[in-house]
């Protein structure tokens, strides 16, 4: 290889533009190169420059992969309004690399669209614009729901010139500007702008482009939640880019490996596929778990654990697990740099699979809604629908009323938007806990809903119990829970879901002014009060749960306990009148209250269950008189 030959490597090397690749071959002719050496060199050149397209399409592939991957993720963790519209078109702008972009709203009072937010923008009038509908040339998208792009603004007469938009279009100097609508279903809520301040002409590709982003930006403007994180991706992908530019055999990897982890993402491939995938490239078992065994770094980059090399997989601040490595001591920087892009496109997998679960979740409230509210639908249908989610309503189930409630009170602007949140975290929990035990759940009343099926030995006090255990564990938060008397088959008789509800409602209500917060029960734990909430009034169970053991010993033994009780507490609970009354001795009447309390508990005279047992008292006298 000949020295004038082995520059071009040079040139591919630095990345020399297209106009440095004619030198070798002057400086040879200049040098008196014959023909066969000057065509050698024009073999050479034509060679670098199909090389240089090659590597420039490739990086161009890269590059749309990283806005992919930074769009989504920037969406994904912006949780406020004014930040996704500020990403938005910072977004658009970049990827079309004007010098300006800027985004509208459309206003329904004022039947026009207003400036929102500019990126590129020095212009103080045209940040104030605002367009009527048909005016101007976002006017117009806005208006038409199409996008419409000019290269020369001023000249272009096909849409309405106004005074005031001239000026601020003069003002900040565009020329060429790109205007397409942000649009949901078929409403129009703003128009997404591109703009330039010299002549240019838009190619079809990037009108397609920018559209398609906006189609993207209208939902996320739309939703206003979730997806952050973008940052440490960008700057991983920024760093890719650097090392392609150095080595050309890295970027050949690099591009392999997003076409790999692209496929699999767009034929709805899961988190095994992309360990799978990438167990091939990095020649090693790649295998992703929910526990991550070493602290996941803030920058997103793999990290050595021992013999492993681990990359947290996180979303929105996040950790949702990690792609470990395992037994690579030494790896390259390249492949670090591909296991942590694994570890983003995996977080990405898992994002998509939780918004299939929490469409699921949402089918079975609504299913669960219709239980509630339209007992009258077909029950064929409904259980129909129940089967879909694995769900018997043939069989007991209890309902159940959960509450989050906070150990401290407050108040401020963002106590509403707290409460949201509470209520939000509380129902995915919820429905979460359904979706295991086969059941429903529906966010209703400020709090949720559940329908659970009640196991053969269970109680609803225990699942109201294990319920407030376990959403109070997932939320770490204080939850309530009250539960309802058994609905033998909600399929059978639709309209007792809803009673069963207000029964469960009273007693979430019953607890929280009890001061048992963050406790699960059903009417039967409540006492007499218990008995005032529940549906059935259940007169029998309550005396058996009260006095019951009292009665069997009575019952067993021929004893007079239940008597001897009965006058203890008609003669105010002393001991010598309740002997007058009875006509035994003073030590007959302690020997009886003494088995009494072994039988019931130490505490069966304090104010509040000595209530509780007259009540019950009052209640077997008046079944036994019945039965008489």
């Amino acid at each position: 290889m000949s020295h004038e030959q082995a520059s071009y490597l040079e040139l591919l090397a630095r990345g020399a533009a297209v106009e440095a690749y004619d030198r070798p071959v002057l400086l040879a002719r200049a040098g008196g190169a014959g023909p066969e050496e000057l065509a050698g060199l024009e073999h050479a050149k034509q060679l670098a420059l199909r090389v240089r397209a090659e590597l420039e399409g490739r990086r161009r592939r890269e590059a749309e992969l990283s806005a992919l991957f930074a769009t989504a993720h920037d969406l994904a963790g912006l949780r406020d309004l004014d930040a996704v519209l500020r990403a938005i078109v910072q977004r658009a702008r970049a990827l079309l690399g004007t010098e300006v972009a800027y985004l509208s709203l459309n206003d329904p009072v004022a039947g026009d669209t207003y400036m929102r937010v500019t990126d590129g923008s020095v212009s103080a009038r045209f940040q104030q614009l605002r367009l009527g509908m048909g005016e101007g040339l976002g006017g117009l998208v806005a208006q038409t729901s199409r996008p419409y792009v000019t290269d020369s603004y001023f000249d272009d007469k096909r849409f309405q010139h106004t005074r005031a938009i001239d000026s601020g279009v003069r003002d900040e100097g565009l020329v060429a500007i790109l205007g397409v609508p942000l649009t949901l279903g078929s409403q129009v809520i703003g128009v997404l702008f591109a703009a330039d301040r010299r002549a240019r002409v838009f190619e079809r590709e990037q009108v397609a482009l920018l559209g398609s982003f906006a189609a993207h930006a209208a939902v996320a403007i739309d939703t206003a939640n979730l997806l952050a994180e973008t940052r440490s991706a960008l700057a991983e992908l920024e760093r890719a880019n650097e090392i392609i530019r150095d080595r050309s055999a890295v970027i050949e990897r690099a591009s392999e490996v997003h076409d790999r982890l692209s496929e699999l993402v767009l034929h709805g491939g899961g988190v095994h596929d992309v360990a799978e995938a990438l167990s091939e490239v990095l020649d090693g078992a790649v295998e992703f778990t929910e526990t991550v065994p070493t602290a996941p770094q803030s920058d997103g980059r793999a990290v050595r654990h021992g013999d492993d090399w681990v990359a947290a997989v996180s979303a929105g601040g996040e950790l949702l697990g990690a792609l470990v490595l395992r037994g690579h001591g030494d790896l390259d920087p390249v492949d670090q740099r591909t296991l942590e892009r694994a570890a983003l496109v995996t977080s990405l997998l898992l994002l998509a699979h939780r918004s299939a679960g929490e469409a699921e979740q949402r089918v079975r409230g609504e299913l669960l809604d219709d239980l509630l509210d339209a007992p009258d639908r077909d029950r064929r249908l409904l259980r129909e629908r129940a089967a879909r989610l694995r769900t018997d309503v043939d069989a007991p189930h209890v309902v159940l009323a959960a509450r989050i409630d906070r150990t401290t009170a407050g108040s401020g602007p963002d106590t509403g938007g707290r409460e949201s949140a509470d209520r939000q975290r509380l129902w995915s929990a919820a429905s979460h806990l359904a979706a295991t035990r086969h059941g429903l759940a529906s966010a209703r009343d400020g709090g949720t809903v559940l329908l659970l099926p009640l196991g053969s030995g269970d109680s609803a006090a225990e699942l109201a119990r294990q319920a407030a255990r376990h959403l109070g564990g997932a939320l770490r938060e204080s939850v309530t829970v009250g539960a309802s008397a058994p609905v033998e088959a909600p399929a059978a008789r639709p309209g007792a879901v809803a009673g069963a509800y207000e029964e469960a409602r009273r007693c979430l209500d019953a607890l929280r002014l009890l001061g048992r917060t963050g406790q699960g029960a059903a009417a039967q734990d409540l006492g007499f009060l218990g008995l005032l909430l529940a549906d059935g009034r259940d007169v029998e169970g309550f005396v058996r749960r009260t006095i019951g053991d009292v009665v069997a010993y009575d019952e067993r033994r021929g004893t007079d306990l239940i008597r001897t009780m009965e006058a203890y507490f008609a003669s105010g609970m002393s001991p010598a009148r309740t002997k007058d009354a009875l006509h035994v001795h003073v030590n007959t009447v302690a020997q009886r209250l003494d088995r009494v309390g072994r039988l019931l508990g130490a505490d069966w005279q304090e104010p509040a269950r000595a209530l509780e047992i007259q009540l019950a008292l009052r209640l077997h006298a008046m079944a036994a008189a019945v039965t008489r």
